[in-house]
This record gives structure tokens, C-alpha cells and sequence, in this order.
């Protein structure tokens, strides 16, 4: 059930992106929250609102553009992990996306990071999504 949040989450972004809308709504759990925090604190998005609506509450993301053209800040979003075939990296090993321009999202022991923080705190985990 959370993979599918987390995939219905970042195909959500991908199509919203492609048709430039301002903001995107996803459905809110503990993993979609995380991932905003990441994207927000990475400069991806803007901002984030939760809606709290009972048993369907919501996540709003404002997308960031740049420039009359408005060109999305984020170029591309590539699921890695998926529930047929798990992606799982040590610290040693973290992978370097775009060598380092681009951010992997990875589920760790301490919570959802970056892949900077995770080679900074030495833990490893799976690797949820490539993001540039």
C-alpha cells in the first residue's frame, strides 16, 4: 500500500510538471509527507500544505518554475525501487546521481533523506527514487 502512495506521488508530480500546473494534490501519508519535506528542503518545490479531511486527507504541493518559459525545477522524477524487485544500497556504495546534481530519495533506518545525508550519517537503505 505505501509503494503505491509513493508511485501514485511522483507520477502525480511527473504529469503535473509536464502540463505545468501550479500545484499538485497527492494523498497524504507519513512516507508522501517525508518525501515533500525532502523535495522542499532540496529546493524542488516551493512549498507544501496538508489537508486534513478525515480518512482522506490530502498533501498540496506548490511546483517551482523558473523563467518566462517556466521551466520546471524538476527535470525528471525515475521510480528505482519498485514491489517486484526491492533496490537497496550501503552506505559505501550510494549512488551519485547526474555525479552529484541530482538527489536520490532513500528510505533509511533514521527516516526518509537524501543520498548526501546518507553517506554524511553512514547509513544505508533502499534507494526510493532518482530526482533531477
Amino acid at each position: 500500500m505505501v509503494n503505491d502512495t509513493i508511485a501514485d506521488m511522483l507520477t502525480r508530480i511527473r504529469n503535473a510538471n509536464l502540463a505545468k500546473h501550479q500545484i499538485v494534490q497527492t494523498p497524504l501519508t507519513n512516507v508522501t509527507r517525508n518525501i515533500a519535506k525532502v523535495l522542499l528542503d532540496e529546493g524542488l518545490i516551493s512549498s507544501f500544505e496538508e489537508l486534513k479531511n478525515g480518512a482522506r486527507s490530502s498533501l498540496l504541493l506548490s511546483l517551482k518554475y523558473s523563467g518566462k518559459t517556466r521551466t520546471p525545477s524538476i527535470q525528471k522524477i525515475q521510480r528505482i525501487s519498485k514491489p517486484g524487485l526491492r533496490v537497496y544500497s550501503g552506505a559505501k556504495k550510494m549512488p551519485r546521481v547526474l555525479g552529484g546534481f541530482g538527489t536520490a530519495i532513500i528510505s533509511t533506518s533514521k527516516g526518509l533523506m537524501t543520498d548526501k545525508e546518507a553517506r554524511q550519517q553512514q547509513v544505508g537503505g533502499e534507494i526510493l527514487c532518482y530526482i533531477w
